[in-house]
């Protein structure tokens, strides 16, 4: 496919970047190498509330009688630590490593940079302490309290001042298109954040939403499904472009589509909120437009998937020897089947049977697990080595099994849910030719069972797959401290860590 100006002023930032000369104060990776770190560590602590909140499903006893370990308890945090610390520290350490390598500019906001880092992690701590106490909000996706609130809304601000300084810096007259994901989805997340977390303050632990009835049901969910929108998909689009180009020494496949998906998918995804809320009482039109918004996405989403898909057209041949690759193209076919999945469940026809029942919950971890956790796994592995002076990880080897028990596990997980759920809204609206249920709830419960085993084996994989990364990036940190301590300084003279080696592959536009 021809290239071009634009595609090459972009490729220029995002695939040469490697091989200009660096100085000591070319790039601020120390503050990447952190939220890198953190993002495996807690990687390993959601998925490992995931397990548990699993195994209390299928085996209600494990509840243990006590009230801040309990299903209700627990579940909240498990969302908050896959969410935003997981999947949050993921945003922040490839957020800040991409810009500063596409701007060819060190990373601006001095102190405000390390105060994103330790505002973060001060955030989850916070969460980690008062979501198994019982303070929340009670709002999906964002439980937390208003004083923790107001301290998510001033970092993430700082975020959005290092991130776009960065930009107005940067020594390059081209904005690459990752950074157009990157920066959209921060502005969005601000807005979504302020705005649903009106409240008025009770006590420190207590507030009363600033909203009431459908109402509040509707900014929730506009809240609520824009956080998949944009911090679960835009920001980890940017991600894909950046990554995928890089892993596969090859520029993205067509820039212009590029560019028509970020703007299909920014303008679309605000829309499909009230999808969630068919057949409640939120008036009829607005769930008509939410379903209508829905369907049109899946244009621009399997744009994306397509664009990045195609990128690799030529590299197939390193698919078979390189597991960092594998991770990021599965990436991105969970990426076209979750948003295939999600604009059929919001025809009302369809939701009417999937609503409320785990193929709801299947649809999520198809998203969570094979597209977030998948990309975000593959980005990691890029970036650990370059940001403590390696060539490659410590073991290429425990890479390749962790991808392979990480895709089994998901395909255990959402296989059970899709049947379980399927199942479930069958047998809830079966009904005897005098209208009377055919099915008592226990029984679609018991029907169940199996499946909410064969859902925490899934899941048991997948965090089995987070502590052979956690080892594997343990061992490469050591080994790259090793490597640092017997070379002259003259060498490893950038702030933050060693030179990144160059990508040999990578193409030239």
């Amino acid at each position: 496919m021809s290239t071009t100006m634009n595609e090459t002023a972009g490729l220029a930032a995002a695939e040469h970047d490697d091989l200009q000369v660096e100085s000591k104060d070319t790039y601020n990776y120390k503050v990447v190498r952190q939220f890198a770190v953190m993002t495996v560590v807690w990687g390993v602590v959601g998925m490992l509330v995931g397990v548990i909140i699993a195994a209390q499903l299928t085996w209600p006893e494990f509840n243990l009688g006590i009230s801040w370990f309990s299903f209700g308890r627990l579940r909240p945090l498990h969302t908050n630590a896959v969410i935003f610390a997981f999947g949050g520290s993921a945003l922040f350490a490839t957020g800040y490593y991409v810009v500063q390598r596409t701007c060819q500019a060190r990373l601006w906001g001095g102190w405000l940079v390390p105060f994103t880092f330790w505002g973060w992690q001060t955030v989850i701590v916070l969460a980690a302490i008062t979501l198994p106490m019982g303070i929340t909000q009670s709002k999906e996706y964002a439980e937390l309290e208003w004083p923790i609130d107001i301290l998510i809304a001033v970092v993430w601000i700082a975020f959005a001042l290092v991130f776009f300084g960065t930009i107005v810096k940067r020594k390059t007259p081209h904005i690459y298109v990752a950074n157009w994901f990157y920066g959209a989805y921060i502005l969005t997340v601000a807005i979504l954040h302020i705005v649903n977390s009106a409240a008025v303050p009770v006590t420190l632990g207590k507030s009363y939403s600033a909203y009431a009835g459908v109402q509040d049901a509707m900014i929730q969910w506009w809240y609520g499904h824009n956080a998949v929108g944009f911090f679960l998909t835009a920001g980890f689009l940017g991600m894909m472009y950046y990554f995928i180009p890089k892993q596969a020494g090859r520029p993205i496949y067509s820039y212009r589509l590029s560019i028509v998906h970020f703007w299909g998918l920014i303008f679309t995804y605000m829309w499909a909120g009230p999808h969630h809320l068919h057949y409640t009482a939120l008036p009829d039109w607005t769930q008509s437009v939410g379903m209508v918004f829905s369907l049109i996405l899946l244009a621009p989403s399997w744009g994306g998937m397509i664009n990045g898909i195609m990128t690799l057209s030529g590299a197939w041949h390193k698919l078979r020897t390189d597991p960092i690759l594998k991770f990021l193209i599965v990436s991105l076919s969970f990426y076209g089947m979750s948003t295939f999945e999600g604009p059929m469940m919001a025809i009302k026809t369809v939701n009417a049977l999937s609503h409320y029942t785990d193929w709801t919950i299947g649809h999520v971890h198809s998203g969570a697990l094979g597209w977030v956790g998948m990309i975000t796994m593959g980005s990691i592995y890029y970036l650990i080595p370059r940001l403590f002076g390696r060539n490659q990880m410590y073991s290429v080897k425990l890479i390749e099994v962790h991808f392979w028990v990480s895709t089994l596990g998901i395909v255990l997980y959402i296989a059970s849910m899709w049947i379980a759920g399927v199942m479930q809204g069958l047998m809830w609206r079966a009904t005897n030719p005098d209208g009377t249920l055919v099915y008592a709830f226990i029984e679609a419960v018991k029907a169940t069972h199996p499946y909410f085993m064969m859902r925490f084996f899934g899941g048991l994989l997948y965090l089995s797959g987070m502590l052979l990364m956690l080892f594997n990036m343990i061992m490469t940190i050591r080994q790259g401290k090793n490597a640092v301590a017997a070379i002259p300084a003259v060498n490893h003279g950038h702030a933050g860590g060693g030179k990144a080696p160059a990508v040999a592959s990578a193409a030239h536009s």
